[in-house]
């Protein structure tokens, strides 16, 4: 974020005895940005950008003017300004005022709580799977548009035989992405491999997408010694570093400052990729998305925030949860770019991540997509949602708003799908996802040892302790323990 001039040990005590002596109050450094020198304005002498690459921070003790350049984006410099500055070119009648020219006026009035009309919902194919005419969109070719379908379907078959296997005892916890099928495909559909996805839990399409398979999410929800996280995770806790899919954690939006500091170390680093950060409705609630937004906007950040909005927070509707038009216009607040999608339109989906995806990368800023769908499942295993909301609003967006058969009438309209080739593909991710909950039913569970390791190159003496006593726990009270757990 800084760069500094680097000199001898000698050298930094020199020039600290004699600006302790000088006093440095007063000192200040000017940025030369067309020449790439620094100068100091009460020492006269040019600094080049050679020197400045190798100096070393300094802890003063004293007032101290540091000096820091930070990776600009021209274009959104200029946007920002042209959006700040006053319509007025009468300097008496407006304030130049850090970030822009705010002009006076002489009428009291207070700027409205919400818009008049709502935030238009963008979308491509309407409720039958019929494309819209004359509709801005991308174009999406056959290849992908058949792998989309697939993997929706899969997860769709994923989910619900995962979900059984949970009822039955097999497996702790579950969490389905029924209804929002298409928000994690599509977006992933449009990114690449170097762009870095941080979840919240509803995304296990992307990690399908990028060629996780079958037996590793069965390997995981089981908790294996083939789960990556060696069976420490809650089940849905999937992570691939391999594919660029950072582990999912429970606790909620702390993604999203997370995501804000991984995308600006992409643009220090001049990487062509982008970071991608999904989150619910309910997430938009926590400190950290604020403060995600708000890092991103000003350290202008190639992120792209991306909210489910599903309606319901778990069991809080979204009503009872913020008083603005949904989430899209909180992006405007933060001088982030944003639109809202439909989020059961794949191809709207797949076409608004391109198009953000290109800003990002392209023009050095973050942008906000809402994406406005309906979670037909429950919250997860644990939840009944029919204690809260009607069971006839879930039939209706089953069956009426449903993402996958949606896409499928687009799909199969334009001669790239067919009844056989779905017979044979749901058969097909049946019987493997079957066997692949039998392997990992099978392979042996990770070690005791296992719950204390990665974290400490020498476990402390308090990890010891509690693992020296879970081992006499387990040998004391056997049968409350599995038995193919190894002590």
């Amino acid at each position: 974020m800084a760069n500094w001039l680097r000199i001898s040990s000698r050298t930094v005590a020199n020039h600290i005895k004699k600006r302790m002596n000088k006093g440095f109050m007063g000192d200040a450094v000017h940025v030369n940005h067309s020449s790439g020198l620094w100068w100091g304005l009460n020492r006269g002498g040019p600094v080049s950008d050679r020197n400045r690459r190798h100096m070393d921070p300094l802890a003063w003790n004293r007032a101290t003017l540091l000096c820091v350049q930070r990776f600009k984006s021209t274009l959104a410099e200029k946007q920002h300004d042209s959006f700040l500055s006053s319509d007025s070119d009468d300097d008496n009648q407006s304030v130049d005022f850090p970030g822009g020219k705010v002009s006076y006026t002489s009428e009291m009035s207070f700027i409205s709580e919400s818009s008049q009309t709502r935030v238009p919902c963008y979308r491509v194919l309407d409720d039958d799977g019929d494309l819209i005419s004359d509709c801005d969109f991308q174009q999406v070719s056959k290849e992908v548009a058949v792998k989309i379908y697939s993997n929706m379907v899969t997860l769709q078959i994923m989910d619900n035989i995962f979900y059984e296997a949970q009822r039955q005892g097999r497996i702790s916890f579950y969490l389905t992405s029924a209804g929002e099928e298409a928000i994690s495909i599509a977006s992933a559909a449009a990114l690449t491999e170097q762009d870095i996805i941080l979840p919240q839990y509803r995304e296990p399409g992307v990690l399908l997408w990028r060629g996780f398979t079958l037996q590793e999410f069965a390997d995981q929800c089981f908790g294996n010694k083939a789960d990556y996280g060696k069976g420490r995770q809650m089940p849905i806790h999937y992570g691939s570093k391999k594919h660029n899919f950072f582990t999912i954690s429970s606790p909620i939006a702390t993604q999203l400052p997370q995501a804000a500091g991984i995308a600006y170390s992409l643009k220090m680093d001049n990487k062509k990729a982008c970071v991608v950060s999904y989150i619910g409705d309910g997430g938009t609630s926590e400190g950290d998305f604020h403060a995600g937004l708000n890092f991103a906007a000003v350290m202008e950040a190639p992120v792209v925030f991306f909210c489910r909005n599903n309606g319901w927070a778990i069991s809080t509707n979204v009503s009872e949860q913020f008083r603005s038009d949904g989430i899209v216009v909180k992006g405007r607040a933060y001088g982030i770019r944003s639109i809202r999608v439909d989020g059961n339109d794949a191809v709207a989906v797949y076409s608004a991540v391109s198009a953000a995806r290109e800003m990002a990368i392209n023009e050095q800023r973050p942008i906000l997509i809402e994406a406005l769908t309906y979670r037909v499942g429950h919250h997860s295993t644990s939840d009944d949602s029919t204690k809260y909301r009607q069971l006839d609003e879930i039939v209706y967006w089953k069956k009426a708003r449903n993402p996958v058969n949606r896409f499928r009438n687009w799909v199969q309209n334009i001669g790239w799908w067919s009844e056989q080739e779905e017979t044979q593909l749901r058969n097909s991710v049946r019987k493997q996802l079957l066997e692949a909950i039998q392997v990992a039913e099978k392979t042996e569970k990770p070690p005791l040892s296992e719950l204390f390791t990665d974290v400490y190159d020498h476990p402390p003496s308090n990890l010891e302790e509690q693992e020296k006593h879970l081992r006499e726990t387990v040998t004391r009270h056997p049968k409350d323990y599995p038995s193919d757990i190894s002590v």
